[in-house]
């Protein structure tokens, strides 16, 4: 019988290969070696090299005509049709021409990959041993390596063999043509899938191990896990329609023994009136029994492919989108059954045909259930990590007796991390990371927190470089304690998220309370810079003059110590006046004395002024009256108000020794003078 056939194809765009940049003049040329995915092309010298974008839409364009080629697989095998009525096999000369005009289609894009191929650059062999590799982009040495490689590949696939079948072979035959005329053709025919196949399983490797751009996430890679599952089932049903129509037509020629079998063939310039003796022949030997029911030993068994026949998929009058589904149906049943399902005649293309279904179901099924519990279980890695480590927490916990309230918030910190986090380690992360990749993330990450301090706001470029090199992120849940007055300060915390409060009584002295509530942009720890700034400071960490407390989840990122008397250390424009003098106006520490000290004065001047004003009721009174009664009232009225002063003014004294100590101590100034 003839099988009319077009194959379909698909385009990969460029070689694949080992990174290689070089500068040439005005051009920038980069490539990838055979091993590794390519990109966006670039012309140097004559010849194209790829760049990684261009590599990507290639790929995903290529991968577009990896399914096409399976819609013409089915648009090919599905041409034959059986006309019923006749008892002939014909061609559905629609879904030819279809097939026919998308496969032109695709070997459009495929000669522009051989076009491509003949001007793309190309990483020399001999070259990977030491360093980055040569790049040859002479196009004669390029045009040199593809013909001895893959040019007649390309150029076997390419041709248009399945076209001129369709098109101008088919309508040619006037009259009967030999079988094994047929059978040649639809030897050639079926032959081009040949190279095509070998050159998408390159194209498989690229898409799946190295670009990786259809596997980005773990859904991705299911989703095209299954696809490729689909198109298996696609495939095998496109197989088991061609082969239902090649049983039909071997019970047929089986009837007609060494008779014409060129009646076999619709012909369509005669009326194929069909006689009915001939029409009854054939529907008494190849009657569409299932074989379950076949009691004769010598009935023909059309075994796995009688649905197809019974069904009527066959027949020239069926849809094609209601065979498309059928036959999907079919072949997806039969791998996802592994071939239980089939009950095969003793027809040795039928049972190797099943056993292959059976081998191939086993197979793919598998990989679809490693490969899609793979890229699933990977979204719950870091679930399941988390749940050990709460698991761990919980036994440690209660191992060591700890008090309710403690673990409650142990609970409640892992929980917090965990949501900020999704379970990544930053720091380690980060820290397996080129110098420059690391310097450029944390300043992306910290450059404009830091600019958000107003003292940082005028500083040096690379001074705001090297404190974001050196913070580090910290996490703090609500009611934690984050500095407490009276311990050593060893961090300066700068908020990212979330508010606090900061609060002092002047090292625990009666009378003295202060608070202050820090947000985003805000932050504290400031012992630590003046300690920072002092050259002359000693080992000793400064001990903390407020408690910090976080009112609810907070994020921020931490200085340490060490992190920030190097900075200091290294860049001395820390320790400029003006710089002072900015810290000294957002510090909460020296906020805090400079309203106390404001209070200390305002109470002074109050002393001030009453004693002044009594003396001058004194001095008044003196002058008013020269008479002697009025002198004695006077002498009398000044002086019990001297008495009176004394006694206001050994009050206000008493007051004044009681407020004295209520002045918290003024925060420590670095030395500054040896830098000026």
């Amino acid at each position: 019988m003839l099988l009319w056939i077009v194959s379909g194809g698909y385009s990969r765009m460029g070689p694949k290969g080992s990174e290689v940049s070089e500068n040439r003049q005005s051009s920038v040329l980069w490539v990838k070696n055979d091993q590794e995915k390519t990109g966006h092309l670039v012309r140097g010298r004559g010849s194209l090299i790829h760049k990684e974008s261009f590599f990507r839409h290639g790929t995903r364009c290529s991968f577009s005509h990896v399914r096409l080629l399976w819609l013409l697989i089915l648009c090919s095998f599905t041409s034959p049709v059986v006309d019923d009525f006749k008892k002939c096999l014909d061609l559905d000369n629609r879904l030819g021409i279809v097939a026919s005009v998308l496969r032109t289609f695709v070997d459009l894009f495929y000669m522009i990959h051989i076009v491509f191929q003949f001007r793309t650059a190309f990483i020399a062999p001999s070259s990977r041993v030491f360093g980055r590799g040569e790049l040859i982009d002479d196009p004669w040495a390029i045009a040199k390596r593809y013909l001895r490689k893959n040019f007649f590949v390309d150029v076997l696939a390419i041709l248009p063999l399945p076209q001129v079948v369709v098109i101008l072979i088919i309508p040619a035959l006037k009259g009967q043509v030999s079988l094994v005329t047929k059978e040649l053709l639809k030897s050639i025919i079926f032959c081009q899938y040949v190279p095509r196949i070998i050159r998408i399983i390159p194209l498989f490797k690229e898409v799946t191990t190295t670009s990786g751009i259809l596997t980005e996430t773990a859904w991705a890679g299911a989703a095209l896990n299954l696809f490729l599952y689909m198109l298996a089932s696609h495939a095998v049903g496109a197989f088991w329609y061609l082969f239902s129509i090649e049983r039909q037509d071997r019970c047929w020629r089986d009837a007609l023994g060494n008779g014409d079998k060129g009646v076999l063939y619709c012909i369509k310039e005669t009326t194929r009136a069909r006689n009915e003796t001939l029409v009854n022949l054939l529907n008494t030997t190849c009657p569409l029994t299932d074989p379950d029911e076949i009691k004769d030993p010598n009935a023909f068994n059309f075994g796995i492919f009688i649905d197809a026949l019974d069904s009527g998929v066959v027949v020239r009058t069926m849809d094609f989108p209601k065979k498309f589904l059928y036959c999907f149906w079919w072949g997806l049943r039969s791998l996802s059954s592994l071939g239980q399902n089939l009950s095969t005649s003793t027809f040795e293309l039928e049972i190797l045909f099943a056993i292959a279904i059976a081998i191939g179901g086993l197979i793919l099924f598998a990989l679809l259930i490693g490969n899609m519990q793979k890229y699933l279980e990977s979204t719950g890695v870091r679930v399941e990590e988390m749940r050990v480590k709460r698991q761990d927490a919980e036994q440690w916990m209660s191992h060591r007796m700890l008090p309710e309230n403690l673990r409650e918030r142990i609970r409640r910190y892992e929980q917090y991390k965990w949501q900020e986090k999704r379970g990544v380690e930053e720091e380690t992360l980060i820290a397996n990371l080129p110098r420059d990749l690391r310097r450029d993330i944390k300043r992306h990450l910290c450059l404009d927190l830091l600019k958000r301090v107003p003292m940082f706001d005028k500083m040096d470029e690379r001074l705001l470089d090297a404190m974001c090199d050196r913070l580090k992120p910290a996490l703090y849940t609500d009611k934690s304690y984050i500095l407490r007055e009276g311990d050593p300060v060893e961090e300066m915390l700068f908020i990212i998220r979330g508010n606090l409060i900061s609060t002092t009584t002047n090292g625990g002295r009666t009378g003295f309370f202060n608070t202050a509530t820090l947000k985003a942009g805000d932050f504290c720890g400031d012992d630590l810079l003046t300690w920072a700034l002092d050259p002359q400071s000693s080992s000793n960490l400064p001990i903390s003059t407020r408690t910090v407390q976080a009112l609810k989840e907070v994020e921020a990122f931490a200085l340490m110590a060490d992190d920030l008397k190097f900075v200091a250390s290294q860049f001395r424009r820390l320790s400029s006046k003006q710089f002072m003098h900015t810290f000294k106006y957002y510090s909460v520490r020296w906020q805090t004395w400079a309203a106390a000290f404001i209070q200390a004065a305002w109470r002074r001047h109050c002393k001030r002024k009453l004693v002044k004003s009594l003396r001058d009721a004194e001095d008044k009174e003196s002058e008013a009256s020269v008479s002697l009664g009025a002198t004695l009232y006077a002498s009398k009225f000044a002086v019990n108000a001297l008495r009176m002063l004394r006694s206001n003014g050994s009050q206000s004294a008493r007051l004044a020794q009681r407020l004295s100590p209520l002045l918290p101590q003024k925060p420590a100034e670095p030395d500054l003078s040896a830098e000026e």
